[in-house]
């Protein structure tokens, strides 16, 4: 594995020099020459995506784990079933995020991608983002590993609804509910809230079950068929790029042994280290948007 620097502090010393035409920014010309290398090694190869939450990052989504990450334990899925208080917390806060979710739009990295399955050099996103944003950004192919915010389930009946709609009741059930000043938005649109006693729950309109966001919680597992549909398109991939992921979740890491194991070129572009950076062919240490741009002005036509 070769490892290339796509971060640190050569701007800043770059800025320290009078600009003149003989003098470029040292960091600007390593992030050329390192974009060239990774396009050369992807040119003419079908390739695999995996994107995590710094995907999002410039989308106003906070990362769980990027630098500046607020530690955290987000409510497991035994909690959630445990009693209406846990129901009464997560569906407060997560009703507070689905307002910055609502909000977000895809940025460039969405839209390189998008262009990158266009000109068929990238066969499909998986992500681990439930956000949507590959999709509104126009990528085809997405297979939502860890659900995806904007449905909700009963899970008595399996009844799907908008979260949209859900968000109306929310509303009309809780007038009182604003956003407080001190409110952390979290990348699965969970929030932390000052208090939650008073919050009516939705439940489903069909049966009355417990309602769940289409995502998987902490403690559940990735739909089987969810990761089959995953790992088929890595073993149809002549190569894989994961994206602002930290792979610590196992579904991450799962896909990565695919490639591997299939002994085709593997790519990661994070800030900072993940769990796969031994095993990558290239590990590109450098943020996810401008990564994503500079590879798709090099391939695509």
């Amino acid at each position: 594995m070769s490892t290339v620097a796509g971060s640190g502090g050569a701007a800043d010393q770059a800025d320290q020099v009078a600009p003149t035409e003989a003098v470029a920014p040292p960091r600007a010309a390593a992030a050329d020459a390192d974009l060239d290398r990774v396009a050369d090694l992807l040119r003419g190869r079908e390739v695999a995506v995996l994107t995590g939450a710094g995907v999002s990052t410039d989308s106003g989504i906070p990362d769980y784990r990027g630098q500046g990450a607020p530690k955290r334990s987000p409510m497991s899925f035994q909690q959630f079933l445990a009693g209406e208080s846990y129901r009464q917390r997560y569906w407060a806060g997560s009703h507070l995020g689905w307002r910055r979710f609502d909000a977000a739009r895809p940025n460039d990295g969405h839209r390189a991608l998008a262009a990158l399955e266009e000109a068929g050099v990238v066969n499909g996103v998986v992500t681990q983002n439930v956000d949507g944003l590959h999709l509104r950004a126009g990528s085809r192919h997405v297979v939502d590993l860890h659900g995806t915010v904007d449905r909700v389930r009963c899970l008595q009946c399996g009844q799907i609804f908008a979260r949209a709609s859900i968000s109306e009741r929310i509303d009309a059930a809780n007038p009182w509910l604003e956003q407080p000043d001190q409110v952390v938005i979290n990348p699965d649109g969970d929030a932390e809230v000052v208090n939650s006693d008073d919050f009516v729950v939705p439940d489903c309109t069909v049966c009355g079950g417990i309602l769940k966001p289409e995502v998987v919680f902490f403690g559940e597992f990735v739909p089987s068929e969810k990761f089959s549909e995953a790992s088929a398109l890595v073993r149809r991939a002549d190569a894989l790029m994961i994206v602002g992921s930290s792979l610590a979740v196992n579904s991450g890491i799962r896909l990565l042994e695919v490639a591997r194991r299939r002994k085709v070129p593997i790519v990661i572009v994070n800030r900072g280290e993940t769990k796969g950076d031994t095993k990558a062919t290239v590990k590109l240490d450098a943020g996810t948007t401008e990564t994503l741009t500079g590879l798709a002005a090099r391939l695509v036509p």
